[in-house]
């Protein structure tokens, strides 16, 4: 009896600690899994932790070389790609306050919208101060962030994540991109990963990244919604550039701030929004910043070129319209193509003899349908290149060799 009862205890003992042991093993395990995701805030501890979130496949983490991983805190089990992405690039993204001196008008100051008024008169002028976003390109303190943001500012303060500020000095901006750069004296910065922003497809993840209404490293996440939007469809028909369009949330405020994809790279800044609209924000293609961003740190400026008309994409609707006019003489001969609704005097166009009228149909032998194909072959050509363009005037084929030249803009700063 004595030995049965002896036996009878021991095997239970063992299975009690064989049951501690995996426990003990299974929470070890489990320190590990989340201290190596803490530390490396890569894609593998995400996929092993959110399996909902998955990232799309080849978002191997390439930012790591630029921006150190940060710590996250927090429960390791709501950490996922958006949280990862933010904690690689939000060191890099820094708060733009600008501000100008301006003349009172009629008893008020001035009616032009400065990205956010906080009016502060004095005499006779006031100060108009407004808030947007940068983001470091280069770690001697290139900032990159929208014209509008800086556009007349007297002064541009920059302050990083940290806490810590600078005053700013406007580089150069371009007013028909609504880019602008600006240079703090800082070294070591930490800066962003660029993305390939020619690629993006509809539906990918956007996550948004600024200072809307002053709210300081505010995030917003969302997808793209399209790409190649004009500026006209944008509302903008004065800027130059195909934006990226997103529902991501876009507030004032958070102009010059990165759009970031999955893999917390850089590809767009953003830019605009429609007011009255909600899930409409867009962003300017980092590829496209980054061009101009090049010439203004080189140069100061950017040259545009220009042919100075004014043209409409035609279909059978559009010539209906025009030829129906009762208080124009202007009349159009076929349904396809790019009218010229009128040309600007002293300009290129009108240099190498385009007439209101005329319909463009095909430059360097291709074949044009919309306006923003000419568009496009006008920048390409740069100024003082040389297009070949086949116009129909009145039913007639007339072919002309039109030089662009450098468009006429108001300096910004």
């Amino acid at each position: 009896m004595k030995s049965s009862t002896g036996k009878f205890w021991k095997q239970p003992a063992i299975y009690i600690l064989l049951l501690v042991t995996g426990a003990g093993a299974a929470m070890l395990g489990d320190r590990l899994t989340v201290s190596q995701f803490r530390a490396n805030s890569g894609d593998s501890g995400q996929r092993a932790l959110e399996p909902k979130l998955q990232l799309p496949p080849n978002t191997k983490d390439r930012v790591s070389k630029v921006l150190p991983p940060a710590s996250l805190s927090g429960d390791a089990a709501n950490v996922n790609f958006i949280v990862a992405a933010v904690a690689k690039v939000g060191p890099a993204v820094v708060r733009i306050d600008a501000s100008r001196r301006v003349k009172l008008r009629n008893g008020g100051l001035s009616p032009e919208d400065f990205f956010g008024i906080e009016p502060n008169s004095g005499g006779r002028g006031g100060v108009e101060r407004g808030t947007g976003s940068g983001f470091v390109i280069g770690a001697d303190g290139v900032i990159l962030t929208n014209a509008h943001v800086v556009e007349g500012a007297d002064t541009v303060s920059v302050t990083l994540k940290d806490g810590r500020s600078f005053q700013g000095r406007v580089l150069g901006a371009d007013k028909v991109t609504d880019v602008a750069v600006v240079k703090i004296e800082a070294n070591a910065l930490p800066v962003v990963a660029i993305g390939n922003s020619d690629k993006l497809l509809s539906g990918e993840w956007a996550i948004a990244i600024g200072n809307p209404l002053g709210l300081d490293n505010s995030v917003t996440a969302g997808i793209i919604s399209a790409t190649g939007r004009s500026s006209t469809d944008v509302g903008v028909p004065d800027k130059r550039i195909g934006f990226i369009q997103t529902d991501a949330a876009i507030n004032p405020g958070n102009s010059g701030g990165p759009l970031l994809n999955a893999s917390g790279q850089v590809i767009g800044m953003n830019t605009a929004i429609i007011q009255g609209a909600q899930g409409l924000g867009f962003a300017i293609p980092i590829q496209a910043a980054q061009q101009v961003a090049k010439e203004l740190i080189s140069t100061g400026k950017v040259e545009h070129a220009y042919l100075g008309i004014e043209m409409a994409t035609l279909n059978p609707e559009v010539k209906e319209q025009i030829n129906s006019n009762a208080n124009s003489s202007l009349r159009v001969t076929v349904d396809r193509g790019v009218a010229i609704v009128s040309v600007v005097p002293n300009s290129p166009a009108a240099a190498a003899g385009l007439r209101a009228g005329d319909v463009i149909q095909k430059i360097n032998n291709q074949p044009i349908i919309q306006s923003e194909a000419v568009q496009d072959f006008v920048q390409n050509a740069k100024v003082g290149g040389l297009l070949q363009m086949e116009i129909n005037r009145n039913g007639q084929i007339v072919n002309l060799s039109v030089k662009p030249g450098s468009l006429p803009v108001q300096k910004v700063g």
